[in-house]
């Protein structure tokens, strides 16, 4: 069953691999600019990126920047709560070319609605992972249980400051990809892309999964330059500031691919 768990994820990483670049996955705020709005968003986003992660808006997050902070205020202030984004999740149309959804949820709205009845109304609405950034390794293996049983991917972060031994253990822990984030802080900051191909590579070497790499991810150049190093890359805010903008997430996702500049 655990070779199973994120199969669709590692099958979605492999075919933009395939043809020739890195995969993009994007990042959305449920609930963002509004609830009317974002159903169309999440449509826009699973047409054309390789994977969607959909933030679940939280009071605390601490590990992002100020974009995706004030997202999540306006989310919760707009009513979104975690029961809404799995129905709205659930309701997206059938596409043939759809990106595997993940949930990307501090722990708190997770343990507030059970691990079990998440894991199960997670697989009713066709959830394919779950990212949690303040759920460390050694406090994992209760949900990670539940999840596998789901065959909901749990999928583990690591950071240039993880130690070798270490980051040997969240890959072999980690499902469906390894999160491989860029520097140390929040996100929404620049990365600079030419500096982590040695981290990024340390990474690769000790993961039996693809590495897709996360925070500061703003450009197509960046994505480029990344893509040199991991199997694919992670673009929050500065999709998350283009939708509040008023553009449309698959150009912007066409335009981190060099086929059309993201205005």
């Amino acid at each position: 069953m655990t070779n199973e768990v994120g199969e669709r994820i590692r099958s979605a990483v492999a075919r933009a691999n395939r043809a020739g670049r890195p995969a993009i996955a994007a990042f959305l705020t449920a609930g963002f600019p509004s609830r009317g709005g974002f159903a169309d968003l999440l449509e826009s986003a699973v047409s054309e990126a390789d994977l969607v992660e959909v933030g679940v808006p939280f009071s605390d997050p601490m590990a992002d920047g100020l974009t995706i902070q004030r997202s999540s205020r306006t989310a919760l202030e707009d009513g979104t709560t975690l029961p809404w984004i799995l129905q709205t999740v659930a309701d997206l149309p059938p596409m043939k070319s759809a990106a595997p959804v993940l949930l990307m949820s501090y722990l708190n709205p997770i343990m507030a609605h059970g691990f079990d009845r998440f894991a199960a109304d997670a697989a009713q609405s066709n959830v394919t992972g779950l990212i949690v950034p303040d759920l460390p390794l050694e406090e994992c293996v209760e949900l990670r249980s539940v999840l596998d049983r789901a065959g909901i991917a749990l999928v583990q972060l690591v950071t240039p400051a993880t130690p070798p031994d270490r980051l040997e253990r969240v890959c072999q822990a980690s499902r469906g990809f390894v999160y491989a984030v860029t520097m140390k802080g929040t996100t929404g900051a620049s990365v600079d892309a030419d500096t982590v191909g040695d981290y990024l590579e340390r990474v690769r070497k000790a993961s039996p999964l693809p590495v897709l790499a996360g925070f500061g991810v703003r450009s197509a150049s960046d994505v480029t330059t990344l893509g040199g190093f991991a199997d694919g890359v992670i673009v929050g805010s500065a999709l998350v500031e283009a939708i509040d903008r008023g553009e449309d997430p698959a150009a912007f996702v066409r335009g981190l691919r060099g086929e059309e500049t993201a205005s």
